[in-house]
């Protein structure tokens, strides 16, 4: 990225009277809050066209904001020889089928092995805004959860991809198992997430949390079981897995949000990011993808009791 790349955002009812860190950071999920932070102090936000540089000013709706990220400074990430599973390719932005166990971006204790190393040497070149650790990435899944993810090997597709984001314009649709059986046949969880106060490795519906939502569907029940698609309206970190430990149903498999011992082998929690849609931020042309659960999945699946 050679120049400043800004980004404008109306700020809806949802927002009203909310510090604006908060605010940006839950309309730009591919950026920390501390960056964010950062950033508002030095200057780079404006509301109404003045600059303002409280972290902590309060936003009314119908208030635009305008934030300047500056270029980044060249990647840190090397690229390494990964296989990866491409769903899709062009000249603008990749979408791949992550792997179970695979690490999006490098991080502490995650320096290598990354799917950032992976993209870097097959693109060869991914877009800067989102920093040196974090080149290309518009969005992130966990870990221990498979499925699809979009990456930007542009600036402008980067920007297209997030403000899309941002409108929660994307369709993200997962497969999952839980806990225990669901009442009702469609459910919708509105509740904030931010750290747990008890525990920093997790996160937890907090008062003061971001804006989530999630849409759940039963797919089918077993006896102490259900599998269920969830559809994400936002992207908050393990929001999947902190929503229906909330609602106490936590995912199969999650021991960081459900019980320590697990009555199956799954490598980490039963989910799936299975579909993924948006519009190509350069053609114009709504595209949607789907990839088939893992292996394991599938197998842990056969053997819940009907």
């Amino acid at each position: 990225m050679d120049e400043n790349a800004v980004f404008s955002f109306v700020i809806d009812a949802d927002y009203d009277r909310q510090r604006a860190d908060a605010v940006l950071s839950s309309l730009m999920e591919d950026v920390s809050r501390s960056y964010i932070q950062k950033l508002i102090a030095g200057g780079a936000m404006k509301v109404d066209g003045s600059a303002e540089v409280s972290k902590k000013l309060l936003l009314k709706a119908g208030q635009t904001v305008e934030l300047t990220i500056p270029p980044a400074v060249p990647c840190e990430a090397q690229p390494e020889d990964i296989p990866l599973d491409i769903v899709f390719e062009d000249e603008d932005l990749i979408v791949v089928n992550k792997p179970k166990g695979m690490v999006v971006h490098p991080a502490a204790g995650n320096l290598s092995g990354t799917l950032v190393n992976a993209l870097l040497f097959h693109c060869g070149k991914l877009s800067a805004i989102n920093g040196v650790e974090r080149p290309g990435i518009v969005h992130r899944i966990d870990k221990d959860t498979s499925g699809l993810l979009v990456a930007a090997k542009t600036d402008a597709a980067h920007r297209g991809l997030s403000e899309q984001f941002a409108e929660h314009s994307i369709t993200r649709l997962y497969r999952g198992v839980c806990f225990f059986g669901l009442n009702d046949d469609s459910i919708t969880i509105d509740a904030p997430i931010g750290r747990d106060p008890r525990n920093r490795l997790r996160n937890a519906v907090v008062p003061d949390g971001r804006h989530a939502v999630t849409h759940i569907n039963v797919l089918k029940r077993y006896k102490g079981y259900t599998e269920f698609s969830a559809k994400l309206e936002t992207g908050r970190t393990h929001q999947i897995r902190v929503h229906m430990a909330y609602i106490s149903r936590p995912l199969l498999g999650d021991e960081l949000y459900g019980p320590a011992r697990q009555p199956y082998r799954t490598n980490g929690q039963m989910l799936h990011a299975e579909v993924l849609g948006f519009v190509h931020p350069v053609t114009g042309q709504y595209m949607e993808f789907s990839v088939q659960p893992p292996g394991e999945y599938l197998n842990v699946l056969a053997k819940l009791p009907e």
